[in-house]
């Protein structure tokens, strides 16, 4: 069974979404390659180990999704290739969506893991509102699935990559669309689903000031700041570090929980944490229930102590 894997990038650096996928494909025992599309792209594939399939044209400067359906098509045409996997955002879904269509195959979304029984490939993701875990197959080949962002933790880079090059022929339609103007989001500090430590809050915080806390703590561990769902909806903190069902999966070393219950819909996205701290004045919270370190107390008094213990220890 032979893959390939959409490996996006970012001035000049591959997106471990995807090569979380490409490795977890290839410890499954697909024959799994890479795929990297761009201008200019040439040697980013390197990175990613292993077969690496790269197309470098002008069409595809932009992160635009038709012309890569098309370069995809060819190459899942030229290669024989009976499955491709995404990892999960919203370039990688319109592209997967439109060469499921483009090809008439079948497209799993959502998968949290992914694994071999005999020469069949089964997917697994979360139904009924998380509340169990289904399997999923397809009914021919070529397969398509779509990887729950972080849901697979990307390998160290070996560097050590065989890179062959394709060319595609793009229809008309693909390029009639211009890209004007792309804006970037001002952060500082590592991305959640790029960082090691993660400090989250939830409606335990008591107010949205007291994400203030969460922030400190997360600077003195180097790492970044997410919420549950209950609080971005009450604009306590930005959509975009929400974690869960409906937000995004992250696998961080380690994950300090504050103020949060524990529902399944948050434990989905941070249940492949390397450590999970909780800190939950509820000593019957569900998040006790699969925390590696329960610390029960009131997180306005634990917090300034932890982090200043922590700003003494970095000192």
């Amino acid at each position: 069974m032979t893959a390939l894997v959409f490996l996006e990038h970012h001035e000049g650096e591959l997106e471990k979404g995807g090569l979380g996928v490409l490795a977890r494909a290839r410890a499954i025992g697909l024959d799994a390659a890479g795929v990297v599309l761009g201008s200019g792209v040439g040697e980013v594939g390197a990175s990613a180990g292993g077969q690496v399939y790269v197309c470098d044209d002008p069409a595809l400067a932009s992160p635009l999704p038709q012309p890569r359906v098309d370069a995809l098509a060819a190459l899942v045409a030229q290669s024989g290739a009976d499955t491709v996997l995404f990892a999960a955002s919203v370039l990688a879904a319109d592209v997967a969506a439109g060469l499921a269509s483009r090809l008439g195959a079948g497209l799993n979304w959502d998968l949290t893991d992914l694994r071999l029984e005999g020469e069949e490939l089964v997917g697994v993701r979360p139904a009924l509102g998380d509340t169990v875990i289904a399997d999923v197959t397809w009914v021919g080949a070529p397969r398509f699935g779509l990887v729950r962002s972080g849901a697979f933790e990307a390998p160290e880079s070996s560097g050590d990559a065989t890179v062959e090059s394709f060319s595609a022929t793009f229809e008309d339609f693909s390029t009639q669309a211009r890209m004007l103007e792309q804006a970037h989001e001002e952060a500082s500090g590592p991305s959640i689903e790029d960082a090691d430590v993660i400090v989250a809050g939830g409606r335990g915080l008591g107010k949205p000031d007291n994400f203030a806390l969460c922030e400190a703590l997360a600077k003195e561990l180097g790492g970044a700041v997410a919420a549950t769902r209950a609080v971005v909806d009450a604009g306590w903190y930005p959509y975009s570090a929400q974690v869960g069902q409906t937000g995004k999966s992250v696998s961080p070393k380690l994950y300090v929980a504050c103020g949060i219950s524990g529902a399944i819909q948050h434990k989905v996205g941070m249940q492949s944490s390397g450590t999970i701290v909780a800190i939950n004045k509820d000593p019957n919270a569900p998040i006790f229930d699969f925390a590696d370190v329960a610390v029960i107390g009131d997180v306005e008094q634990i917090l300034p102590k932890l982090t200043e213990l922590v700003r003494a220890r970095n000192a």
